[in-house]
């Protein structure tokens, strides 16, 4: 592991969701790497490939995968995953089978992703985590449209790289939320052109947005990973839009996790018979030593 980010799902883990069976563990997964070794039966990568773990495993060849409506791979949650850390004959456990905080790890070839070789590693860890995220939201996910008004709250490294694809996407408005007003002037560079500081206003912030945009904004993205943010988000869009707002909760194991990914658990539930042929063929994916 040559570069590593602290993102808030780390802490959560840590600090708030606490699960029982969770520890001890290796925290970690926003990071970049060299491939130390392969696996015998690793065909996708090399030693000293440019590499990048990847939190969502990626088969490319189960129905998610191939699907453009998700990237949760199957053997995601259906592969039981072989820790290779261990401290006095107990077993360590790898966030997300990761675990980058760490000199080395050993990943399976489909939590990997190699990049270009002249990438600078310490910059492009970011885009494991926190730039997938909320570029990704505002791109793929919400598809903000040119000459939207867009809100984004929370502006933490997912919120920063959300203001960033609003602007990219053509959005003519950008309004920042939150608590800190030194990160506006990050969040400017990023593409905002408005920033409010709830702590500024006696008022719910969901009815100074309405105010300020004469009616509420087109797109939200709440980037906190908090429920009552979420909330605020989805009261501040525009009525007829609120059938189709998109929201984005910046951690996954926040407090708004049930409510953005639905719908890959719906489709789970109504695939019993599929998940238990899935995993009755399920194999152990080769491994990467980083």
């Amino acid at each position: 592991i040559v570069a590593t980010s602290l993102c808030h799902t780390d802490l959560y883990h840590l600090y708030e969701g606490m699960p029982k069976d969770g520890f001890p563990v290796v925290l970690g997964h926003e990071a970049t790497g060299i491939v130390e070794s392969v696996g015998s039966e690793v065909t996708e990568f090399k030693n000293g490939d440019k590499v990048m773990p990847v939190f969502f495993t990626q088969c490319r060849e189960c129905h998610f995968c191939k699907s453009p409506k998700t990237n949760h791979c199957v053997k995601a949650w259906m592969c039981t995953i072989d820790f290779r850390f261990s401290c006095k004959g107990k077993k360590i456990l790898q966030l997300g089978g990761l675990g980058t905080l760490a000199e080395y790890t050993v990943v399976r070839q489909i939590n990997l992703a190699k990049i270009h070789p002249d990438a600078p590693l310490d910059k492009v860890c970011l885009i494991g985590c926190a730039i997938g995220t909320g570029y990704g939201s505002a791109v793929n996910i919400a598809q903000v449209e040119e000459g939207s008004t867009c809100a984004v709250f929370g502006l933490g490294a997912v919120g920063l790289a959300a203001v960033m694809g609003c602007k990219a996407a053509g959005a003519k408005r950008i309004i920042a939320v939150d608590t800190n007003p030194e990160k506006f002037e990050k969040a400017k560079i990023f593409g905002a052109t408005d920033f409010v500081n709830p702590k500024d206003h006696s008022k719910p912030i969901h009815d100074i947005l309405v105010e300020m945009t004469e009616g509420g904004v087109d797109f939200s993205l709440e980037c906190v990973g908090n429920a009552s943010v979420v909330v605020s988000s989805y009261k501040e869009c525009q009525l007829h839009f609120k059938q189709k707002a998109h929201k984005l909760a910046a951690g996954e194991y926040g407090p708004a996790y049930g409510l953005v990914h639905s719908a890959p658990v719906s489709n789970r539930q109504k695939s019993s018979s599929l998940a238990t042929e899935t995993k009755r063929k399920c194999q152990q994916s080769p491994s990467v030593s980083l």
